[in-house]
């Protein structure tokens, strides 16, 4: 398929959620580029340890092993051998570690502000569905002053199952009082994207850092480079005609 007709078929899948109700965001590469901090705590304390016989592990290894995954997959993916205390001592450290970092360094994806006022204008639900755990998730939102802006934060480890499995996105969807067929959701990861997929809502997959094909295998409907990519706003512009033209069938 020619990437004009995937994008036709993009634009078509978001059209059809018309009238828009909901808007669900990943946290961790999808509203800020928090990978590279993740990727320092990870590589300087794993060095500590002496992991990988003390080679740095490359962003190659991070990305198929940790970006995207619930920590409790990622412990036992690194540590396999480790105690569950163990593995749960050293990822607490690295979230530290990581929040430090954060606190410094986070900044939100191009154009989310513009895709923010968006939303707003329309008075659409929203929530951020992550696998980070809450201390992660709530300082992100706080310093990209993003906490009035979302109804709910929904995380993976207070579900009966993290992304990639559709629990997160079912159940902010049930607590905004949302239908899936009217929800749309934002990911860069494929884990994420494949959550959203599973709970039959179409995924915009955010390319910040993951490769374009593993999104794209994930089932993204459409693929954007950031928020101020022309293919997303030709979709929302699609999608606000299909919303006209119903309400004027209602009248």
């Amino acid at each position: 398929m020619s990437d004009l007709t995937n994008s036709h078929a993009a634009e078509s899948s978001i059209s059809g959620l018309a009238p828009l109700e909901a808007v669900l965001f990943d946290v961790d590469g999808t509203l800020c580029d928090s990978d590279p901090m993740h990727y320092h705590a990870f590589r300087e304390l794993l060095l500590e340890i002496g992991y990988n016989n003390g080679v740095p592990i490359t962003e190659e290894d991070f990305i198929e092993k940790i970006a995207g995954k619930h920590n409790e997959d990622i412990g036992k993916a690194l540590f396999p051998d480790w105690d569950h205390e163990k593995a749960v001592k050293f990822i607490d450290d690295k979230e530290a570690m990581f929040r430090r970092l954060a606190s410094q360094q986070l900044n939100a994806v191009d154009g989310l502000y513009k895709l923010r006022k968006w939303i707003e204008d329309r008075g659409l639900k929203c929530a951020a569905v992550t696998n980070a755990p809450r201390p992660n998730a709530e300082l992100m939102i706080s310093i990209l002053g993003l906490s009035d802006f979302f109804q709910h934060v929904i995380v993976g480890s207070e579900c009966e199952r993290a992304k990639p499995f559709p629990d997160p996105y079912l159940k902010a969807v049930k607590l905004l009082n949302a239908s899936l067929e009217h929800s749309l959701v934002f990911e860069d990861s494929a884990s994420g994207i494949k959550a959203g997929v599973a709970a039959g809502i179409p995924v915009v997959g955010v390319m910040t850092r993951n490769p374009e094909k593993s999104l794209r295998d994930a089932g993204a409907s459409l693929l954007i480079k950031d928020y101020n990519d022309q293919k997303l706003w030709k979709a929302l512009e699609d999608l606000e005609r299909v919303e006209a033209t119903l309400k004027k069938a209602d009248v």
